[in-house]
């Protein structure tokens, strides 16, 4: 009886340090936090969020929690090792993405991130708005205008060796060397075919441990990763110092491609970035427009096959634009902004599968949401698909309608595929223009068909096709 008393004390004795404890790392003792749990010891909830994410619907993470708990506003829980506060809603993504470095600071989940060291997507505070604010001047519209006819040359040799020689393809894997060479085309210019291939081969080893398991032992993804990313900053340095050699000798112009831009710049103090900075920020921007591009393209095109209706639309809409060029004359500037329609679709294929589906920040200071009283350090997230797939602000949310964003489109802060507020994503433009162009030399070129209909979308962490979207090609005459 002794025995069994005494560990029934200790047993209590424990739960009681424990909440002490959980109550003072967190602040005061009075403190008031969001309702919750921080699931298993280690793993937290992560298992539930990654099944949520691999079965394409996220959202049930967040949907699933504020049901078991009642609440419609924010929830604590434990997911990649730290302590997570969703906050969710409208008003929740305005308080979060219009933050100015006040509140919060940009955070990314894992050790995966440290990859791909100091650039605009892991920089916090002043130093990350200066890296905007330098790189922002890149994608304005005056160098869109100017992108647009390459994006065009490379869309069009890609339908040409990718597409036109094939009865069927994989859509993701063509699509995803079409967005690669943009990239690479107008971020350094590359003309060399072996660095070319060297850079395309090492990006993709990258890309595949990024989003793998963080164990870094010889011959696992993570590890083969950290050595690709250092191969490929390693490349940008060599065209860092080639590029800082022609520029000297007059040899370059500063709008040539994103690193001469970075080359000329200067930030508010006279200083030139770093030259490990360019190289780093040139990996990020590659990664971070590569995957999303290259999913939505791949969505798009996935849709078009599947909706005749919408196929019709967007075909018509490009054939006109087709009729009022001369053959083989590029599309330019003009050409896109008649894509309405077009663009309406991507939009919605952004709706349905946003390449981002979470937002993460973490709090510089303790502050107040709703009540709830959410202590410095702790990390804070977002859903876009939370507010994309909710009936009260999207009608009939699981059906795809490219109506939804005719005239003004959705109310602000329900639709947020490229983030929102001072932080939205710098390429949106840019990722637009290369699906747009893209779009419209495969419509006008051919009609398809899914080879595999039922093809499940998977998230890792990107929505795309399981199987890579196979299409049996119909060439339009």
């Amino acid at each position: 009886m002794f025995v069994i008393t005494t560990f029934v004390l200790s047993s209590l004795l424990i739960i009681l340090l424990s909440f002490f404890v959980e109550r003072v790392s967190t602040g005061r003792l009075s403190r008031k936090l969001p309702p919750g749990s921080f699931g298993w010891p280690f793993v937290g909830e992560s298992l539930s969020l990654l099944k949520a994410t691999a079965n394409g619907v996220p959202e049930r993470f967040v949907i699933d929690r504020l049901a078991k708990h009642r609440i419609t506003s924010a929830f604590k829980t434990s997911i990649f090792g730290e302590r997570v506060v969703f906050l969710c809603g409208p008003a929740a993504n305005k308080f979060i993405l219009s933050d100015k470095n006040e509140k919060f600071v940009p955070w990314w989940p894992g050790p995966s991130s440290k990859m791909l060291g100091p650039s605009i997507l892991t920089m916090k505070g002043e130093e990350g708005l200066l890296q905007r604010k330098i790189l922002g001047t890149f994608f304005g519209p005056d160098n869109l205008r100017e992108f647009v006819g390459v994006i065009d040359e490379v869309a069009r040799k890609n339908i040409e060796y990718q597409w036109k020689v094939k009865e069927q393809v994989e859509t993701l894997v063509a699509v995803k060397a079409y967005v690669f060479e943009s990239a690479c085309r107008l971020f350094v210019n590359v003309d060399d075919p072996r660095l070319f291939s060297r850079l395309s081969i090492n990006f993709n080893i990258f890309l595949k441990g990024f989003f793998g398991l963080p164990i870094n032992l010889p011959g696992t993804r993570f590890h083969l990763a950290k050595k690709a990313a250092n191969a490929l900053t390693r490349d940008f340095m060599m065209l860092v110092n080639q590029r800082r050699m022609e520029l000297e000798r007059k040899k370059a112009l500063p709008k040539q491609d994103l690193l001469t831009h970075l080359l000329a710049q200067v930030d508010e103090n006279g200083k030139f970035m770093p030259e490990i900075v360019i190289s780093k920020n040139l990996l990020s921007l590659l990664f971070a427009g590569h995957e999303s591009t290259s999913c939505t393209l791949t969505l798009a095109i996935k849709y078009l096959g599947e909706l005749p209706h919408v196929y019709e639309k967007v075909l018509a809409e490009q054939q006109e634009i087709a009729a009022a060029k001369p053959p083989g004359q590029l599309l330019d500037w003009e050409d896109v902004q008649k894509m309405r329609y077009t663009r309406n679709v991507v939009f919605e294929v952004l709706r349905l599968y946003p390449a981002t589906n979470t937002v993460f920040r973490e709090a510089i200071d303790d502050f107040e949401f709703t009540g709830y009283n959410i202590p410095k350090g702790w990390k804070i997230a977002c859903s876009a698909s939370l507010v994309h797939k909710d009936p009260v602000l999207f009608s009939s949310p699981e059906s795809f309608d490219e109506s939804r964003f005719d005239n003004s489109g959705p109310a602000p802060y329900t639709y947020l595929p490229f983030g929102g507020g001072p932080r939205m994503c710098l390429g949106k433009e840019l990722a637009c223009l290369e699906i747009l162009v893209f779009l419209h030399h495969l419509v006008v070129n051919f009609k398809w068909d899914p080879a595999m209909p039922d093809e499940r979308i998977r998230l890792n962490p990107v929505p795309t096709p399981a199987k890579g979207l196979p299409v049996r090609l119909l060439p339009r005459k």
